[in-house]
């Protein structure tokens, strides 16, 4: 009979995620991995390998949530671009208070690591292209049902939606609940490069 594992795998993977998204990734201790995931060191290690693979596996779950949320806000609206939209808002103002951190955790990522840990920031620029792409797509669409004008580029405008949620959720975390995010949300997509 073989030996089943006595956690949830997802769970801790999920724990884990949240504690280096707030702490990032050399503030977060093995005492403190221990601490949230409920796992001794030793089980971590034959779980995941190292503190580096778990966070590679934070990364990617990161990553799937943020494109299974995309989706979720494209279906709950009528359009691709209010979807996107949606997506926006929720990332950068619903994300203030509900998140372990304000900042984007694969942006937070690419900040901290250096090709010290190269694997890792490699897995960080991946995910961020991939959710550029789940961008672009959302913006082909958009551009499909008349939403965007025939000239409008899709990747040049999702390369857009990625600067302005980075620069969002920076200019958020400096100034917090003063921060007129939703006014300018609705400015990005009132106002060029949309139209």
């Amino acid at each position: 009979m073989s030996k089943t594992a006595k956690f949830d795998r997802q769970q801790v993977i999920d724990k884990a995620k949240d504690l280096y998204w707030e702490k990032g990734f050399h503030a977060t201790s093995m005492r403190n991995l221990q601490d949230v995931v409920d796992m001794r060191p030793g089980s971590i290690y034959a779980a995941f390998g190292s503190k580096e693979a778990l966070f590679k596996e934070a990364l990617a779950r990161y990553t799937e949530i943020g494109l299974a949320n995309l989706q979720d806000c494209e279906q709950q609206v009528a359009s691709p671009l209010s979807g996107l939209k949606l997506f926006m808002k929720n990332i950068v103002i619903e994300s203030q208070c509900s998140a372990p951190n304000g900042m984007c955790m694969l942006a937070k990522t690419v900040a901290e690591l250096t090709s010290e840990h190269q694997e890792l920031l490699d897995a960080a620029k991946e995910s961020l292209k991939r959710m550029e792409a789940a961008f672009a797509a959302v913006l082909t669409r958009a551009k499909a049902v008349g939403e965007l004008a025939p000239d409008k580029d899709p990747q040049e405008l999702a390369r857009c939606i990625q600067v302005q949620i980075a620069g969002l959720r920076t200019y958020a975390k400096i100034h917090q609940s003063e921060a007129p995010l939703e006014h300018m949300i609705e400015d990005i997509f009132s106002h060029y490069p949309f139209h």
